[in-house]
């Protein structure tokens, strides 16, 4: 007879929301993390009054207004609204590109001047069907804006040539011919109040959770403790790497307290400058508006994944495409493991996008 119904690997939204879910259905469920607390990628720490995103910076947003009341159901969210800012060469730009930026690159203020200046570099650069991410952003935005806004930015985050990458990439960016500094277009967006760990313990309460367990250490224990896995951790991993790595963007990070109110004025500073190691500094006050005296800033290095260093982003291009596609083979073959989360499915996913999936995923099961 096994003890639990579902044994989770891992306790970020993907791991978290099926828990609750599950539990909700009166199913039994062990949650386990080799990380020393909850959350995953979304974790906070408290540090001086204020909230610090450990892992980058984490903002909710989201047309799906039954995902918005959901995790609204946990915890209220604030109205922070993403606006970031670009420097380069100690020059500000607005992001995403909007008519605040192309003003401030080029003195021009009518959006169909500006439209006829895109038009004109683009057609220069001659893409007709772009091959890469910079064709595909050229294509976009036209070379001045790709120069100082995305090359240098694109090839620190990835570690690789712009013409060595995909195209979908950076067809997720908002190019705007108004004055609007908000990132997102989706309707509903925030931070909630008191931080992420708090949506992630509305989401596990009543819920066993055993952080500190490494499942790979011991495996056959934990696997023989419930009826089903849920595994939301690194999918070649859970095969041994049987196909050989795939290959991720890890990153990390310089956290510094400063005895000052106000570093940059401004959450996210990204750094576009290929010289400059970094990509961004990140001011963690500014997520929930705190008058605090002191401030956190985070310097964010991006680098290249290796054995024992944490994976955020999977690098979906051709040459892993195909390792995915022998993993996902042995995938299909399961009957009692489910697979969810950005690195389970080495897919790029928003945190809407995971409750999604983890959601979908239950109603299957029901």
């Amino acid at each position: 007879m096994k003890k639990y119904d579902f044994l989770i690997i891992g306790s970020g939204l993907y791991g978290a929301v099926f828990a609750r879910e599950m539990a909700n259905r009166g199913k039994k469920c062990l949650v386990i993390d080799k990380r020393l607390h909850v959350g995953g990628n979304i974790y906070c720490e408290n540090i001086q009054g204020i909230n610090v995103h450990k892992y980058g910076p984490h903002i909710f947003h989201t047309n799906d207004k039954k995902i918005w009341d959901y995790v609204n159901s946990f915890v209220q969210f604030n109205n922070f609204i993403y606006s970031p800012i670009a420097n380069y060469k100690d020059s500000l730009y607005n992001l995403p590109f909007n008519m605040n930026t192309f003003y401030q690159l080029w003195n021009i203020k009518s959006p169909s001047d500006v439209e006829e200046k895109i038009k004109n570099q683009v057609k220069i650069a001659g893409f007709i069907k772009p091959k890469n991410l910079e064709e595909q952003a050229i294509s976009m935005v036209g070379q001045d804006i790709y120069e100082i806004l995305i090359n240098g930015y694109t090839e620190k985050q990835w570690g690789r040539k712009a013409i060595d990458l995909p195209t979908f990439i950076i067809k997720r960016l908002p190019v705007r011919f108004t004055y609007d500094n908000n990132y997102f277009n989706d309707k509903y967006q925030g931070i909630p109040i008191g931080g992420y760990n708090k949506l992630i313990s509305g989401l596990l309460k009543n819920i066993e959770v055993r952080t500190g367990v490494d499942f790979f250490k011991n495996r056959s224990e934990l696997t023989n403790l419930a009826k089903r896995i849920v595994y939301t951790g690194k999918l070649d991993e859970f095969y041994d790497y049987k196909y050989g790595y795939l290959e991720y963007r890890s990153l990390s990070f310089k956290h510094e307290y400063i005895n000052i109110p106000n570093y940059q004025g401004v959450s996210v500073m990204n750094f576009t400058e290929k010289s400059i190691p970094f990509t961004r500094i990140i001011e963690h006050k500014h997520f929930e508006f705190s008058n605090l005296q002191g401030t956190i800033i985070t310097k964010e290095f991006p680098q290249e994944w290796k054995p024992g260093s944490e994976a955020y982003y999977p690098v979906n291009d051709d040459y892993n495409n195909r390792k995915l596609k022998n993993y996902s083979e042995l995938v299909k073959k399961e009957n009692n493991v489910i697979f969810g989360g950005r690195l389970a499915e080495y897919k790029y996913y928003d945190m809407h996008q995971v409750i999604g999936s983890a959601l979908a995923k239950i109603k299957t099961l029901s």
